[in-house]
């Protein structure tokens, strides 16, 4: 795509959805949007408060005509300026994700969208229904999916490196609700996240188990067929779902272990990937995230590093720094909306855009699937079917 954003001939406009200037993910998305110059935030809607989303809009320097009070005015007014903008960014409380992405794709825009994408399937295959109508783009905020060697750990299953996929690994590990904090002081954020209405179907599950899950399908290249789950809270008497771990069934055959859980004492946010397959294996982890340990039957084992000269192209471009100088998880999200704005330019140029394996709306749909067969397998006690989007 070289030459792109010279024959475009220009930034592309990002509005923003939540993200306020306290907010951890909100710096994030903007930071990853604007890091490699493919967008521009220039609107936003930064709290269900229009006062303070306005007056918010204005501390972070925006326009203060673009900073609004409702995500309706935003679309509504966006729509009628000659500079509007080209997608939303949607970092909402999750209860929130699917109204506002029902809304940008209604007003003609892409979207990028935290997770999870919405409450349910059923909701999630609607999105796919109406972005498949609408023609846009829709893009899911799974950034561990975008590392260079997540990236190049997918191109060697799909290559053939490892032979047929036998065996998948994944572990999602943290320590953020391994105490009481629901007897702490309770702020807006810890009141919805604690909320089962607002968090979603299992907050784990929610939070980090469908990352967890989509680097585990998107590394491999498969999605899941079944699974036998257990969800439960590891702490007595919680309301929300802190852990699951399950059993898979890979389309295909394959098995795997999942285990996902925020209450593990001593956790540090640590995600870790194995894939076996018939000539040997791979295994990443995020402490490590920059290498990408490969053992294949009979030769070496061998680590490789981003940045290594032998990678491919399209893997050494999703890093910005020479091997050895750390890169981390504004990157990976930066490459998200790198090939947003690269799949946008393209189309509105005419132009066939290339094979780009940022996460999508499909992919968000499965996520709930699975989320929702994790809870049908807790109940029935044992495995449940993976629905399958149709079309």
């Amino acid at each position: 795509m070289a030459g792109l954003r010279q024959r475009f001939g220009r930034t592309l406009r990002l509005g923003i959805i939540g993200g306020g200037p306290d907010s951890w993910i909100g710096a994030m998305h903007r930071g990853a949007a604007t890091h490699d110059g493919w967008w521009r935030v220039v609107a936003g809607v930064l709290s269900r408060d229009p006062v303070r989303s306005r007056e918010a809009g204005a501390a972070m320097g925006f326009d203060p005509a673009r900073s609004y009070g409702e995500v309706s005015e935003m679309l509504a007014k966006e729509r009628e300026r000659s500079d509007g903008i080209d997608a939303v960014a949607i970092m909402t409380p999750n209860d929130m994700h699917y109204r506002d992405a029902v809304a940008a794709l209604d007003a003609g825009l892409d979207v990028v969208c935290e997770k999870p994408v919405t409450h349910d399937f059923a909701q999630a295959c609607d999105l796919v229904a109406r972005n498949r109508k609408q023609g846009r783009i829709f893009a899911i905020a799974h950034g561990y999916s975008a590392y260079p060697m997540t990236r190049y750990a997918r191109l060697l299953v799909r290559e053939g490196a490892l032979g047929p996929v036998r065996f998948v690994q994944i572990e999602y590990i943290q320590s953020g609700l391994a105490t009481r904090v629901e007897e702490g002081p309770q702020s807006d954020r810890w009141r919805w996240v604690l909320d089962p209405r607002r968090s979603g179907l299992a907050l784990v599950m929610s939070a980090i188990g469908c990352h967890a899950q989509h680097l585990a399908c998107s590394a491999a290249g498969m999605n899941i067929a079944r699974v036998a789950a257990d969800v439960r809270p590891w702490l007595p008497g919680r309301k929300v779902v802190d852990s699951v771990s399950a059993l898979l069934e890979f389309v295909g055959g394959a098995r795997g272990t999942f285990i996902a859980t925020q209450a593990a004492a001593g956790g540090e946010n640590d995600i870790r990937l194995r894939i076996y397959g018939e000539k040997g294996m791979l295994d990443w982890s995020h402490r490590e995230a920059s290498y990408l340990r490969l053992a294949l039957q009979g030769e070496p084992v061998r680590t490789v590093g981003r940045g290594d000269p032998f990678l491919p192209p399209e893997i050494l471009a999703l890093g910005r720094s020479p091997r050895g100088h750390p890169e981390g998880l504004r990157e990976a999200f930066a490459n998200v909306y790198a090939e947003v704005a690269q799949e946008r330019m393209a189309r509105s140029l005419g132009e066939a855009p290339p094979e780009l394996p940022y996460p999508r709306i499909e992919e968000g749909a499965h996520t709930m699937a699975f989320i929702e067969a994790c809870l049908a397998s807790q109940e029935g006690g044992g495995w449940v079917q993976v629905a399958q989007l149709q079309g």
